[in-house]
C-alpha cells in the first residue's frame, strides 16, 4: 500500500503532511446519556453533548487531538449549517465549508449506560444543487495542491454517507482526484459507493463486516473483503465489533491480519470506525505503509474512541489499548 505515482509530480510520500477530509452529508451530532431507557415512557436526561459531525469531521476531530495537520471540508446549509460552522470554530478544527441552500442535518445518539448500548438515529439530509457539487469538488482540489496556502496535501480522506440524489461517481471521482495528485485515498461509506470506489482503486477501504455483506452480498468476511482487492482497492481494514479488526492487503493474498483486544470494551462505539480512519490516515502521513502496523494503531484508536462519550476523540489510553492487542495472520480458506 503505497502512495500512487508520488515520484511523478517530484514530491516524496513525505513531504506534505496535511490531511484532507471531505464531508459530503456532515450533521449537528447529538449525543444523549440515559441511564436506562424504558419503552414509551418520558426520561429526564443531562444537555447533550452537541457538535458538528458526520464521518468525515470525526476523523477530522481525531486527527486534530493527536495534533496532526488537517483540514475538514463539508457543504453546510442553513440554521444547523450556521450552527455547525460555529460549533466547528470554537472546537479549533481547520475546516473550509461550502455554502449550500440545503439545510444540514441532525444524528441522533441515545446512549444506555444500564443497557450497554447505544441507538443512533440519522436523518438522511437534502439533496445538493449540481452547482454545489461542483462547488465541493473545487474546495478539494484547491486543499489537495495547497493553493489555500497550506502545502499540498498527503492523504485525502472521503468519509460518511452521501445526500440524495449525490452523483454515482462522487468517492470514485474523490479517489481519481487523490491519485491525479500522487496520494493516497482513504474511503469510507456504505452500499454502492463501497463498490465503486474499489472500482476506483482506493488505497484504503473501511467498512464495517454489515456495510462489508450488504454491498458486496458476500455473507462471509473474507470472501466479501476478497472481492474489494479484486476490484481493484489496495487494501481492506474491516471493523468486526467485539472480533476488533481485520486487515486485507492487495501484495498478501493468501491471508489477512487481525487485531483485537483480550475482551470487550464498554462505552459508546459511535466514532469507533472512524478513529480507526483517522489512525490510517496519520500512518499513511507519516509514511507507514505496511498492512499490519495501521491496522494495530486503527484498531487501538478504534478501541480509545469507545471509551469516550462521544464520536471524534480517543481516550489518553489509546497506547495502552496498543499494547495489549493480539495480533494474528490467518490463512484465507
Amino acid at each position: 500500500m503505497t502512495a500512487p505515482d508520488a515520484a511523478r509530480n517530484g514530491t516524496s510520500p513525505n513531504a506534505a503532511t496535511r490531511i484532507v477530509t471531505v464531508t459530503p452529508n456532515p450533521a449537528i451530532d447529538m449525543t444523549y446519556t440515559v441511564h436506562g431507557i424504558t419503552e414509551g415512557a418520558s426520561h429526564r436526561v443531562p444537555t447533550p453533548i452537541s457538535r458538528a459531525g458526520g464521518k468525515g469531521l470525526n476523523v477530522a476531530r481525531v486527527v486534530h487531538q493527536v495534533g496532526h495537520p488537517v483540514l475538514a471540508i463539508a457543504p453546510t446549509g442553513g440554521a444547523a449549517g450556521q450552527t455547525l460552522a460555529a460549533e466547528l470554530w470554537t472546537s479549533g478544527v481547520p475546516h473550509a465549508l461550502v455554502s449550500v441552500a440545503a439545510e444540514t442535518r441532525r444524528s441522533i445518539a441515545l446512549v444506555d449506560t444500564l443497557a450497554g448500548e447505544t441507538s443512533i438515529f440519522n436523518e438522511e439530509g437534502q439533496a445538493l444543487l449540481p452547482d454545489d457539487w461542483r462547488s465541493l469538488t473545487a474546495a478539494v482540489v484547491k486543499a489537495l495542491h495547497g493553493d489555500d496556502g497550506e502545502g499540498p496535501a498527503a492523504v485525502l480522506v472521503g468519509s460518511g454517507s452521501l445526500p440524495p440524489d449525490a452523483p454515482a461517481d462522487f468517492y470514485p471521482s474523490l479517489v481519481k482526484l487523490a491519485h491525479d495528485a500522487g496520494i493516497p485515498a482513504i474511503i469510507d461509506t456504505s452500499g454502492p459507493g463501497i463498490i465503486t470506489a474499489a472500482q476506483a482503486g482506493a488505497d484504503v477501504l473501511k467498512p464495517n463486516h454489515h456495510e462489508l455483506a450488504e454491498a458486496t452480498g458476500e455473507p462471509g468476511v473474507e470472501a466479501a473483503a476478497l472481492s474489494l482487492i479484486a476490484m481493484g482497492a489496495r487494501t481492506v481494514l474491516v471493523s468486526a465489533g467485539a472480533d476488533g479488526m481485520l486487515a486485507f492487503d492487495h501484495a498478501a493474498p493468501g491471508g489477512y491480519w487481525s487485531a483485537r483486544l483480550p475482551g470487550p470494551l464498554s462505552g459508546n462505539p459511535t466514532g469507533a470506525g472512524d478513529a480507526g480512519v483517522a489512525a490510517a490516515a496519520v500512518a499513511l502521513a507519516e509514511g507507514i505503509t505496511e498492512p499490519r502496523e495501521i491496522l494495530r494503531r486503527a484498531t487501538a484508536w478504534s478501541a480509545a474512541a469507545v471509551l469516550m462519550p462521544a464520536a471524534g476523540e480517543i481516550s489518553p489510553r489509546c497506547q495502552e489499548l496498543e499494547e495489549q492487542l493480539i495480533v494474528t495472520w490467518k490463512e484465507t480458506r
